[in-house]
């Protein structure tokens, strides 16, 4: 029985301080900076160079369908691991482990 208490209380203690974190993070963390500007109408507008039709080109033509799935997968989740988006990635995380620990302690 002391067992059980244990993890629901870690279970408890892992998603509050992942959810109390992951929201400092999303308040307090600053976009990260445009790499590339597009200038219309001179209004300056951060656009993704690698999101350019050029890119993705030059991409399929060196390394096929599959290196522009794999560049697409790879800038998905290198994207989760900053900004605001990290604060997001670290309560989810949060939520998914206590979810474990707390149907673990359930189990026994």
């Amino acid at each position: 029985m002391k067992r059980r208490s244990g993890l629901f209380l870690l279970a408890l203690a892992i998603v509050v301080a992942g959810i109390l974190g992951g929201a400092a993070i999303y308040v307090l963390a600053d976009e990260p900076e445009a790499t590339a500007y597009v200038i219309v109408g001179g209004t300056a507008y951060p656009v993704d160079p690698a999101t350019s039709k050029a890119y993705q080109r030059d991409l399929q033509r060196y390394g096929g369908k599959m290196a522009v799935v794999f560049d697409d997968i790879s800038r998905w989740v290198a994207a989760r691991f900053q900004g605001r988006q990290l604060g997001v990635t670290i309560a989810a995380a949060s939520a998914v482990t206590a979810l474990v620990l707390y149907l673990a302690a359930r189990r026994t």
